[in-house]
């Protein structure tokens, strides 16, 4: 079972960002049941989003994506993903269904009715409800048992299971085991609950970057990983190895067994944007089988943000290019500041997607991207994580990003947020104020 994604969630909503909505809709053996009541009750909300859906609007802002995404845009697109901040939004009370199922499916219809009723960014909001595979993953070799702590929201450590290069066959490559009976009844049941409202797709979500440094860090621990590039660099390049044959062994048997996806649609990808696109899938594609070569990806090392770009390029990067190559179109980075990597970053043949951290210089960023890569930025979310936000300084302040990243292909993405203050007309606002900076920079 792997809808409950985020263990320091302070609410009813456990997924630690869109992209997750597939995997938060699955269901439990034993569990997929919804009441008449509980039916009554989404089906209600399935007629609003289907009716918001519909709209001209809604049709504009695909559009805008694919143009978008196809470097074409002359002005940024917006999109508020505010993750945790949603338990500031939709919380227990608001929620009226009462089986697990039909709260979470409840929950998700309610964010849809949020983005399009009151947020009002460039998210596009779709007559499709999706629905994950139901599946257990094993790990590479038991680091997820000695987890200690992580509860309640709190902070957490853990005992690396690989000390020296006699631990390297611990490593064993993760499988996947996919419930087949539990994933169709799932979808079956929201077929039936849904019908004549929305369509039901099945969507396998598998990962949310193949980037593998977190894998690495799991496997050695954080700050022995720093050192063990000095220390003992054989021992690193002998994991990382062990790591990129298990994410080769994981494409594999996806598209083996016919479970991978296009998410060239309203799909989250990279750590931040839509997939919207009409430059994938490949040519030669057969709907029978999706490859990665039909597919976005996304990559990142936020993990090893100290470490020089030459030790980037020697323990990670080597590791990481011969995946992201598999796929059509690429997206890399999240937290990390990219301006130091951008020599080595810019290798990537597919690459169309750059994030651009608070921590990057946006100067050199504009600079290196110019209109050749999509300008992925990413505001600091601490603004909005008070009881109301100070629209002067947001104003400030995001018009000189769009001044800086006038000429760029810019989506202005909101995400990270841990809180919202409480307050959910903070986000809200926070829209409105950068369609007035976007206004005033671009006329």
């Amino acid at each position: 079972m792997v809808y409950n994604m985020m263990h320091n969630a302070t609410g009813p909503w456990t997924g630690c960002s869109y992209q997750d909505t597939a995997k938060y809709a699955t269901g439990e053996e034993g569990k997929i049941f919804v009441s008449e009541s509980d039916r009554e009750i989404l089906r209600k909300l399935a007629g609003r989003v289907a009716d918001l859906a519909v709209k001209e609007k809604q049709q504009e802002k695909i559009k805008l994506w694919k143009a978008h995404n196809a470097l074409k845009t002359k002005r940024p697109v917006v999109f508020c993903d505010p993750e945790n901040g949603w338990n500031d939004i939709i919380m227990d009370d608001i929620l009226q269904c009462y089986g697990n199922l039909a709260r979470r499916w409840e929950l998700i219809l309610r964010k849809e009715l949020f983005w399009g009723e009151e947020l009002k960014d460039d998210k596009p909001v779709e007559t499709f409800f999706n629905v994950g595979y139901t599946y257990t993953e094993s790990d590479w070799g038991g680091e997820k048992d000695l987890v200690r702590g992580g509860t309640g929201g709190g902070s957490y450590i853990w005992e690396a299971p690989i000390k020296d290069i006699g631990d390297i066959d611990k490593i064993r490559v993760p499988e996947i085991e996919v419930d087949y009976k539990v994933t169709n009844d799932t979808l079956e049941l929201a077929q039936e609950v849904f019908e004549g409202l929305l369509e039901v797709r099945l969507k396998g979500i598998w990962w949310w970057s193949l980037g593998f440094t977190f894998d690495l860090v799991k496997l050695i621990g954080l700050e022995k990983m720093l050192m063990l590039f000095y220390d003992n660099p054989e021992l690193v390049h002998s994991v990382n190895k062990k790591i990129s044959e298990g994410y080769e062994a994981k494409l594999k048997f996806l598209e083996d067994n016919s479970l991978l996806h296009l998410n060239n649609d309203g799909t989250y990808v990279g750590s931040g944007g839509l997939g919207y696109s009409d430059e994938m899938p490949a040519h030669d594609f057969d709907e029978s089988k999706v490859r990665p070569a039909d597919m976005w990806v996304h990559s990142e090392s936020q993990e090893t943000s100290s470490v020089s770009p030459e030790m980037f390029d020697e323990f990670i990067f080597r590791y990481q290019l011969p995946i992201i190559e598999k796929f059509a179109m690429a997206c890399y980075g999240c937290c990390e500041p990219l301006d130091k990597r951008w020599k080595i970053i810019k290798k990537i043949p597919n690459l169309r997607r750059v994030s651009v951290s608070h921590w990057a210089d946006n100067r050199k960023m504009a600079e290196y991207l110019q209109d050749k890569y999509i300008y992925s930025m990413k505001p600091t979310p601490a603004d909005l994580a008070v009881p109301e936000i100070d629209a002067d300084h947001i104003r400030e302040k995001m018009t000189r990003e769009m001044e800086i990243t006038k000429g760029c292909i810019v989506e202005v993405i909101m995400k990270d947020n841990h809180t919202l203050g409480k307050n959910p007309q903070n986000l809200v606002n926070w829209v409105r104020i950068m369609r007035q900076v976007i206004d005033k920079v671009y006329g």
